[in-house]
């Protein structure tokens, strides 16, 4: 079970402002915001909520990482999505009242703050400014799902390795080395394929002299021929 967390009311104001969901609020919304939110502690491994719970509210994420994934009738795991520091998750559910689609669960020592639904429907009322923000909120994630299905759908998994690449290149603003933010099962998992797979892929792409891996390390040696694999637009 989730532990409560006990950081500064300060600390917690200029988290909440930096966050995407709640960025360039107002102080006394930012204020709001904290009188309704609890915070939580979620050990490694352990799980937030499964697919078909109640949407009894949604989640911001202070450290750590959470993957949202579901199971398939023969146990295979597919990951949908992994949340760090500053993003949010499972805002629909919290709003339109239906179960979580899908199931979380931390993959390191996670905090997070939890939004009640009705507390939060609530405070919406008297902050209409939330409502725009949550309509920001809303498109970017039918873009990152959009672009998940593309992915998963239309492309080989070489082709999603170096999609995963760039995007992590981009998030640093690095195009000469990346560090892999998640395990070899765990990336595999996310890519939709399994760990032997992927291992083929990163040597294939190594040999190529496309990338070179080293541990969780990889420089992308030629960024040119990774984004024509990942399918960028310039």
């Amino acid at each position: 079970m989730a532990s409560k967390d006990n950081r500064g009311k300060a600390d917690l104001q200029e988290f909440l402002g930096n966050s995407q969901m709640f960025f360039g609020l107002p102080t006394d919304e930012v204020d709001a915001l904290l009188s309704i939110a609890q915070q939580q502690t979620y050990q490694k491994g352990e799980t937030i909520f499964w697919e078909g719970d109640p949407g009894t509210g949604f989640f911001l994420v202070i450290s750590g990482k959470v993957k949202v994934f579901k199971i398939s009738p023969e146990g295979k795991e597919q990951i949908l999505q992994v949340f760090g520091a500053h993003e949010h998750f499972a805002e629909v559910p919290a709003f339109d009242g239906q179960p979580f689609p899908a199931s979380a669960a931390a993959l390191e020592k996670t905090e997070l703050l939890f939004f009640p639904r009705t507390a939060f429907l609530e405070l919406m009322k008297s902050h209409p400014s939330l409502a725009v923000n949550l309509l920001k909120v809303f498109a970017r994630h039918l873009r990152r799902f959009a672009k998940v299905i593309e992915d998963l759908s239309l492309r080989e998994v070489p082709g999603r390795l170096a999609a995963y690449l760039l995007y992590l290149s981009d998030r640093t603003s690095n195009q000469d080395e990346v560090e892999l933010d998640l395990t070899k099962g765990q990336l595999a998992a996310l890519l939709g394929t399994i760990p032997e797979t992927l291992s083929r892929v990163f040597a294939k792409l190594s040999q190529e002299e496309i990338i070179n891996l080293n541990g969780s390390t990889v420089k992308l040696l030629d960024f040119q021929r990774l984004k024509l694999l990942g399918g960028a637009r310039e």
